[in-house]
């Protein structure tokens, strides 16, 4: 598993990876095309517009003044010169012939100016209303707009053939890119849809795995305290048995009831591990049902402390307890509270250092809630152990020495408990200094 686990999540990462870079290939491509075609409509558009200005079919009366508000030398160039464009059209009209050509290309929707000049010193032009803003804008950027000029002939063999004004059909569309983007827009929020699909998926697998490989660690660590401490008293208890095989045991009335003590002290605890296992399969399947009863915090603190009190004397410990609360009163029920604070009173003494151990347990009233504080000063706890402490079967590593024991299931049984009590626990500790232990209980009255 530790081997195959970084090649899959390199695999996987990898094809994720490519497949990202392959879309955006796959996108670019198709905007580039896209632009391409768009680019090719464009200009057959503009040429198409041209014709049909240049075209004689066209009837339109030169938009002039009357003959005689003109000037001598203007009615004489009318007499030999064809109108311009610009004299026979109106800018709305060549629009109006442009958009029309632009229909016909499928470029309906895309947005554009034009603009109809001549190359004489006069510099005349017409043009759209936005025409000379989109104009500068693509001499700043000439990537996101599309710029063609058309060069205004009349058709080969007509009888203005080489008469008229050279004059451009200029044809301006402006934030092309945009535009083609935003036809894209679909495709790319399916590629990006699918990818993050893909992405989640990829998430979730990493996850399943790690979460595999976790429980399979769990799995180890349990047997292997499990067989520790299913070991210790099975060999107690057969040498305690072979002892009793002894002659003068048997005739010894003393030492024959030392052993068979031993033998049933033995047995309790075998039996009490076996209750803690059942007990956490029952939690897991929330079979547990509490008896709640209207009960004294403080009679409950104080049983448990009875239960622990031999274990501080042998580690020449103290207790000091301070149970200030003024009400104390909770519905809960009597073995389970009493056992998830035997649990806490038992770690702290499991967990302590070798120097002289001291345990205070502590209660107040906040607001509606009694608070139940238990503190110890024991090698404590790093980061990571705080943050996993209540997960069932974790226990903190101590390397190869297996000096403390248990399933690593109090802390759970614990953090499962306060919350049917409608309760909350909260741990904090410091490497080395100690652990406190902060439980809040809905009071009643």
């Amino acid at each position: 598993m530790k081997r195959i686990f970084p090649i899959i999540t390199i695999l996987i990462l990898l094809s994720l990876l490519g497949m990202i870079f392959f879309q955006w290939l796959w996108i670019k491509s198709a905007v580039d095309i896209k632009d391409q075609q768009i680019e090719k409509s464009f200009i057959e558009a503009l040429d198409d517009a041209g014709m049909e200005i240049m075209s004689e079919k066209i009837g339109v009366q030169p938009l002039m003044k009357k003959n005689d508000l003109l000037f001598p030398a203007d009615k004489m160039q009318l007499n030999i010169f064809r109108p311009s464009v610009m004299q026979r059209f109106s800018i709305d009209e060549i629009q109006a012939i442009v958009r029309k050509s632009f229909a016909k290309k499928g470029l309906k929707k895309f947005p554009f100016e034009v603009a109809v000049t001549n190359n004489s010193y006069s510099g005349d032009e017409i043009h759209t209303a936005r025409y000379i803003e989109y104009r500068q804008e693509a001499e700043k950027d000439s990537s996101n707009s599309l710029i063609h000029a058309y060069l205004l002939t009349p058709p080969s063999g007509s009888e203005y053939e080489n008469l008229a004004r050279d004059e451009w059909l200029v044809v301006l569309m402006p934030h092309r890119k945009n535009i083609i983007w935003k036809e894209m827009l679909w495709f790319i929020i399916g590629a990006i849809l699918f990818t993050l699909i893909i992405t989640t998926a990829f998430f979730i697998t990493i996850r399943t795995l790690l979460k595999q490989k976790k429980l399979s660690e769990i799995k180890s660590d349990f047997i292997n305290n499990m067989t520790h401490e299913f070991k210790t008293p099975l060999a107690t208890i057969s040498l305690a048995v072979d002892a009793l095989k002894n002659e003068k045991v048997k005739r010894d009335e003393e030492k024959t009831a030392y052993f068979t003590g031993i033998i049933k002290e033995e047995n309790k605890r075998m039996n009490k591990q076996v209750e803690t296992i059942l007990q956490a399969a029952l939690l897991d399947k929330q079979e547990v049902q509490l008896n709640l009863k209207k009960l004294s915090a403080h009679e409950m603190i104080h049983s448990a402390l009875n239960n622990i009190r031999l274990q501080v004397e042998e580690k020449q410990g103290e207790m000091e307890v301070t149970l200030n609360a003024g009400n104390d009163w909770l519905m809960a029920d009597e073995v389970h509270f009493t056992n998830l604070i035997n649990n806490l009173l038992d770690n702290a003494v499991k967990y302590s250092r070798e120097e002289h151990l001291k345990i205070l347990i502590s209660t107040c009233n906040v607001g509606k809630y009694l608070q139940v504080r238990i503190e110890d000063n024991g090698i404590g706890m790093n980061k990571e152990t705080l943050n996993r402490i209540f997960e069932k079967f974790y226990r903190a590593h101590t390397g190869n020495i297996h000096n403390v024991k248990g399933f690593g299931l109090g802390l759970s049984y614990v953090k499962t408990m306060v919350h049917a009590h409608q309760g909350s626990i909260k741990a904090d500790s410091i490497l080395g200094k100690g652990s406190s232990f902060t439980l809040l209980f809905p009071s009643i009255s």
